[in-house]
């Protein structure tokens, strides 16, 4: 039988010297071994844990709720925003209103190229919006998690080193190993209806597609909000707002690129 990944996250109540040693030493004895620790959010600690038997992780759950030094929060199969906690030591924030939507701040860019390129390792269709004001790290993050994921990445529109508006592919760059990564701004625009039939075609393969300024993008075809699998929120702080005033202002009609998207 194979072993199988759980995630533990408790709050210490009473962080008293040995507690840490208490508890690694029940797991031992369950025959439950740690892949990795780390603290997290709100005096929290985050455990990666692989066990062989169901049960053994139930009788833990059992005994750690008599512990009057810690608070169990979460014992459960480990999303990817559990292993994001334990790598990076804080949480992914997500929308209260919409739960798809993801927010970041420019000083979580190592948290967030890490989030998208395990996103990037799932086979199959997906489709990430990412908002952000100009130069906030949008495109650089995409790339980045590109690299990390060992994905190709293709600009179909963008202005991240001269004014991108792809009309077709070649046939080497039809590949469902590729990141797809469209500029919704540039897209509305710049690109003709040979753009725009491009574009239907890369959205019926099954691979990644990334659309910087989704809120533009859906503005100019077909698709919805609810066709987005994750919004990405990239943010310079907290308290910065994203708006489109400066993108319908913006000049689109320059040669050399270099927009300030």
């Amino acid at each position: 039988m194979e072993r199988v990944e759980w995630y533990l996250e408790y709050e210490n109540l009473k962080n008293r010297p040995g507690l840490l040693g208490e508890i690694a030493s029940l797991l031992g004895m369950l025959s439950i071994n740690i892949i990795t620790i780390n603290g997290v959010e709100n005096s929290r600690r985050g455990m990666l844990l692989l066990s062989k038997y169901d049960e053994n992780i139930m009788r833990l759950k059992s005994i750690l709720s008599t512990m009057d030094a810690i608070k169990v929060h979460k014992i459960r199969k480990p999303k990817l925003r559990d292993k994001m906690a334990v790598r990076h030591g804080k949480y992914i924030h997500t929308d209260s209103d919409d739960r798809k939507t993801i927010r970041f701040v420019r000083d979580e860019l190592g948290l967030l190229v890490d989030f998208m390129a395990e996103l990037y390792k799932v086979e199959g269709h997906k489709l990430i919006g990412i908002r952000g004001m100009p130069r906030v790290g949008k495109t650089e993050s995409i790339v980045a998690a590109s690299v990390s994921a060992n994905k190709r990445w293709l600009f179909v529109s963008s202005t991240m080193i001269k004014q991108t508006v792809r009309k077709s592919l070649i046939e080497g760059e039809y590949n469902p190993d590729n990141i797809y990564i469209i500029d919704g701004v540039v897209s509305k625009r710049k690109a003709n209806e040979q753009h725009w039939q491009l574009i239907r075609e890369i959205m019926q393969l099954p691979t990644i597609k990334v659309v910087e300024h989704p809120d533009i993008f859906v503005q100019s075809t077909e698709y919805s909000m609810d066709d987005f699998d994750y919004i990405i929120e990239l943010r310079t702080d907290e308290n910065e707002e994203i708006t489109y005033e400066t993108v319908e202002k913006q000049d689109f009609h320059q040669q050399d690129g270099f927009s300030m998207f």
